[in-house]
């Protein structure tokens, strides 16, 4: 018997205030190994997808399950330790790098897990950063940096599924593509319990750095109707 998806959204849809759809009728299989693109114009609901798929928005229609098992509240925090969202424009703490990274580790859900600032040492040696870094205060932060230091924070709690939102919209040809190559690294090194889904609008990286896309359209169609 063939392992079910590890996330899994079937005919999903999120309503806007005013009751007309954001994305509707989505359906998605994630399974490990993989690595997905979604793509679309402007306005076609790739963030709320994300965010929808990490249960920080709550979904209007549809199901979205866990290794084939519906989500109750009290398994909430541990799936969002599981499936991370990366905003376009992170929100960091104020303080140092190195604060940054070790935020999670301060929270419940983490499994005991402590930071290894060797990792986090090697991981920004390949973003072409050194060890100062990790001391850099977060107001001087430039944006593309700021990208920087949520991945590597993500990555320190070692997720199941990286749910990305234009990771390297603020980065340079060259940081870009040590992006890329950091997060495939990660992926190999656990496939099988390891996916990403990466929202580009870049169709040249959409290329590098998926095996499958879904494509949202700009205008979901239908009412809601909640007779």
């Amino acid at each position: 018997m063939s392992s079910p998806p590890i996330l899994q959204a079937e005919n999903i849809g999120r309503c806007a205030a005013d009751g007309s759809w954001l994305i509707r009728n989505v359906s998605l299989d994630v399974f490990a190994g993989q690595r997905w693109a979604v793509t679309g114009p402007t306005g076609s609901g790739k963030t709320v997808l994300l965010r929808a798929l990490a249960m920080l928005d709550q979904i209007d229609e549809g199901r979205i399950t866990w290794n084939g098992a519906d989500i109750s509240n009290e398994h909430v925090p541990p799936f969002r330790r599981n499936v991370v969202y990366l905003h376009q424009r992170p929100a960091l703490i104020t303080g140092s790098v190195d604060d940054n990274l070790q935020l999670p580790f301060q929270l419940t859900q983490t499994g005991g897990a402590a930071f290894d600032r060797d990792a986090a040492v090697q991981s920004l040696q390949l973003l072409g950063r050194n060890a100062d870094f990790l001391k850099k205060s977060s107001d001087d932060l430039s944006g593309g940096e700021s990208q920087i230091v949520a991945l590597l924070r993500a990555m320190q709690v070692d997720p199941a599924i990286l749910l990305l939102d234009e990771p390297t919209a603020a980065l340079d040809a060259d940081a870009t593509q040590a992006v890329e190559t950091l997060v495939s690294q990660w992926l190999d090194d656990a496939p099988a319990t390891r996916a990403i889904l990466w929202v580009t609008h870049n169709g040249k990286q959409l290329k590098r750095i998926a095996d499958n896309v879904l494509t949202l359209q700009s205008d979901p169609q239908g009412e809601r109707n909640d007779d």
